[in-house]
């Protein structure tokens, strides 16, 4: 088997990612972002970003319509996604890097996308940016654009949509786990979203808490181990992973598939198309739900 026959389904190593630039099977994707300036990613993008790389935004290509009730970065729209990847030369048989420089906070955001649409052989940068610069790796400000390619999708996630939590509330059926800081978790210091607060039930998982103060994800033994502290003995099947947006909802996805636990589900909208009806119940603090 050659190098490019290998599948990476989690998380590739600079050094690795290194050896295959410029193997026309790997497909390579920056995804920085700044939620408060939207235009902080590509700039970034333009002025240096690893060789190879086209720049995927939040946004515009990995968020859809909204419509101010179905959330900040609602799903975007699967055959215009798959296009979108088909002219940046993704084809059924690409194995797909995708790195930012946050810990991989927006990158899994399109390693969840890409296995939403039924494409497995996708992998974060562990450590992002920073790892692959410390690594003395360079960077370019060329553009190059592949050749595109027919790109085949079936959706094989499956969601949670509000109506599911909501009728699921309390039920021990499902386990909710939200991303954010345990600050916003609280309800204290919300900045990006109108309603402060939580969805009731949800236990909090910050999604930094999946890293080592190096950038890198924690080893799988560890990170199986604290997810298995916080779902005491829940199936994984029953876990609905949510955020504020749906976007680093999928780095705790990213990090129990590391772990070995398998079938936990996203809910897109998350807290700001859940905050966004004054019907739907809310809890802050240490309170048990109110409503908006």
């Amino acid at each position: 088997m050659s190098m490019s026959q290998v599948e990476y389904r989690t998380l590739v190593s600079s050094k690795i990612l290194a050896d295959h630039l410029g193997d026309s099977q790997w497909r390579i994707f920056d995804c920085r972002h700044d939620l408060t300036n939207h235009n902080v990613g590509e700039q970034a993008y333009r002025q240096g970003h690893i060789p190879g790389a086209l720049f995927l935004s939040i946004e515009q290509d990995l968020a859809g319509a909204k419509t101010g009730k179905n959330g900040r970065h609602p799903l975007p729209d699967p055959a215009m996604l798959a296009a979108t990847l088909g002219r940046c030369g993704v084809s059924d048989t690409s194995q797909v890097v995708a790195y930012d420089d946050v810990g991989g906070m927006y990158a899994a955001r399109l390693w969840w996308l890409l296995r939403w649409l039924g494409h497995h052989q996708v992998a974060v940068l562990d450590g992002g940016l920073q790892a692959w610069k410390r690594e003395g790796l360079t960077l370019t400000d060329r553009v190059t654009q592949p050749m595109a390619n027919d790109f085949n999708w079936r959706l094989s996630e499956k969601v949670a949509d509000a109506h599911h939590v909501e009728t699921h509330l309390g039920k021990p059926s499902m386990m909710l786990i939200d991303a954010r800081s345990p600050e916003r978790f609280r309800g204290q210091n919300e900045t990006l979203d109108p309603v402060s607060g939580r969805i009731p039930g949800a236990v909090n998982r910050f999604f930094k808490d999946n890293l080592e103060a190096d950038g890198r994800f924690k080893p799988a033994p560890q990170l199986r181990r604290e997810f298995d502290d916080l779902l005491r003995g829940h199936p994984t099947a029953s876990v609905i992973n949510q955020c504020g947006s749906g976007v680093t909802a999928c780095h705790n996805l990213l990090a129990m598939e590391i772990a070995g636990l398998h079938g936990a589900r996203l809910y897109p909208g998350s807290w700001s198309e859940w905050c966004s009806d004054p019907k739907r119940p809310i809890a802050t603090g240490n309170d048990e739900n109110r409503h908006a």
